[in-house]
């Protein structure tokens, strides 16, 4: 029977979105970074609770982490789940 707290965060990311599907020019946090690439994109600044603006969609996107541009991948950014920042 799974635990509580992995029930509840399974829900949380049913609600949140990737970055590759984000919308261009939007704000966002980053709730969770789940796929074969996390350690990689957490060293490149990407961590949880980091907050992150996609400025350009394409095959690569643009976005800003901390102040600094970055560019990511379709792969990379569909492993990087954000939430609106309000």
């Amino acid at each position: 029977m799974p635990h509580t707290t992995d029930i509840i965060r399974a829900l949380e990311q049913d609600s949140l979105i990737s970055l590759e599907q984000a919308k261009v020019g939007c704000e966002f946090h980053i709730r969770f970074i789940n796929g074969p690439a996390c350690e990689k994109l957490r060293q490149m600044g990407f961590c949880e609770s980091m907050r992150i603006k996609k400025i350009t969609d394409g095959r690569n996107m643009i976005c800003t982490v901390c102040g600094t541009k970055m560019a990511l991948s379709r792969e990379l950014a569909h492993q990087v789940l954000v939430e609106a920042s309000s």
